[in-house]
């Protein structure tokens, strides 16, 4: 089996991307050392991101379990510390709708609730910690790229407030462009709360000194090389030289899913490349000239979505999805393309330098829905994952239910809880010919620059 599914620029653990987020984040304040000896604890994570950080924080924390968390990087390294810092509603990329008629009102309800109860949990969590985040906004806006587009915009707010009691708001265009900012794209908006910008680097550095404080051992610098049985404990080496024997295990990797390592998660995520671009400062001249007066972290309702906020110290942030093998060539050519992009959304800015370039993997499943659960062949493996691009509330959340499971279930049943919403339990289907995954995306791509192109027009 392939070890990588893209080119192996991806996967450079000891290298920090040159992002914003690493270049302002200032040292951690909170040293970790590789995983050099051998060791023995109850639970052993692999994946030190939001969702292995959150379910060692909640272990120790709630049930004084004795937790070590595994982290091929450095803390942030993967997707938990170069993402867009959107901490928003919703963990899957089916939409209100489908999730209705997939699921039926009541679980797609519950699952709604738990995504609201993710966002709460994160800004809880920033207080009660006291971790240094840069909360930014109250709410997230959707923008329409033409007539027709807010119309359906306006029909989903509408769905989601009365179907599944989302707090919801329609803002016309002309209302839009007085109140929030003025683009040649913008037709008007949809507003939700709650959501809130923040430096997920801060954040997730946050979260491991905080699980540290509550008694979780956490090692950087060790990727997991193997994965074996020895009677009843999970045996896990490391690149350092370590070796881990626990009783349980949770696989929190996500995007960065070690598939090689245990055939029963293989074939389940599609990794999809995204990048971000970070300006200068702009002066408030120059954010004058697109009306800007919002804190509000924003997309554009797009298939191929835009997303960006300027930050607090006036910085504008753009991401975008995007098609790439994950070598630096590739890469590159990615990179020219959201900037062309930016530039169409906000012309007034072309003059602005980018300052800051990087990138890195939003995980999405068949079913597109998150995937938390047990395998059914040994229930004392249990994963949490899949995100599509909401990974910030929805892995943390993901971290706390998978605690709460490990702490509370009988150790031979894989039954769900009760309390675990429907949508979101069990593995996601395998991706068929999974090898050539990477072609599903470059095509999927495709297609939907073509919708889009297509749909701005009308």
């Amino acid at each position: 089996m392939r070890r990588w599914l893209y080119h192996d620029d991806m996967y450079r653990f000891g290298t920090p991307q040159s992002s914003w987020w690493e270049a302002s984040a200032g040292a951690a304040e909170t040293a970790f050392e590789p995983l050099t000896t051998s060791e023995q604890c109850d639970v052993a994570i692999i994946g030190g991101g939001y969702t292995g950080l959150s379910a060692a924080y909640h272990l120790c924390r709630n049930h004084d379990i004795d937790v070590r968390v595994l982290e091929a990087g450095h803390i942030g390294w993967g997707a938990s510390g170069r993402n867009g810092g959107f901490c928003c509603v919703g963990g899957d990329a089916l939409g209100s709708e489908a999730l209705v008629t997939q699921y039926g009102e009541a679980a797609a309800r519950d699952y709604t609730k738990s995504q609201v109860a993710g966002v709460q949990l994160v800004r809880d969590l920033i207080i009660e910690e006291q971790i240094d985040a840069e909360r930014h906004g109250e709410n997230e806006l959707a923008v329409a790229c033409s007539a027709r587009q807010f119309e359906k915009l306006r029909e989903h707010a509408e769905f989601q407030f009365r179907v599944l009691g989302l707090d919801t708001q329609v803002i016309d265009a002309d209302t839009f462009r007085e109140s929030c900012f003025d683009s040649p794209v913008q037709h008007g908006a949809a507003l939700l709360k709650p959501t809130f910008g923040l430096h997920p680097l801060k954040y997730v550095r946050g979260l491991a000194r905080a699980a540290a404080n509550r008694g979780a051992n956490i090692h950087t610098g060790s990727e997991v090389v193997s994965w074996n049985r020895a009677g009843r404990h999970h045996v896990l080496q490391t690149s350092a030289g370590g070796e881990l024997r626990a009783e349980k295990i949770v696989s929190a990797a996500n995007g960065f899913m070690p598939e090689h390592l245990r055939t029963e998660i293989a074939g389940r995520t599609l990794p999809m490349f995204s990048a971000i671009v970070v300006t200068r400062p702009l002066t408030e001249d120059e954010l004058a000239r697109h009306a800007w007066q919002t804190t509000s972290p924003t997309f554009t309702a797009r298939n191929l979505l835009d997303y960006f906020r300027v930050l607090p110290d006036g910085r504008l942030l753009f991401g975008g999805r995007g098609s790439a093998s994950g070598d630096d060539r590739s890469a590159a050519q990615n990179f020219e393309r959201l900037v062309k992009r930016m530039h169409a959304v906000f012309p007034e800015w072309r003059d602005i330098d980018v300052e800051y370039r990087w990138h890195g993997l939003v995980c999405m499943t068949r079913r597109l829905t998150p995937g938390i659960g047990r395998l059914d062949d040994d229930p004392n493996v249990f994963f949490g994952f899949g995100y599509h691009g909401n990974g910030v509330s929805a892995a943390t959340w993901t971290g706390q239910q998978l605690a709460r499971w490990i702490a509370t279930a009988p150790t031979t049943s894989t039954r769900p809880p009760d309390w675990l919403p429907q949508v979101v339990y069990g593995l996601p289907g395998r991706f068929p010919l999974a090898s050539l995954r990477l072609s599903y995306i470059r095509a999927a791509i495709a297609s939907l620059r073509v919708a889009d192109s297509v749909a701005q027009r009308r």
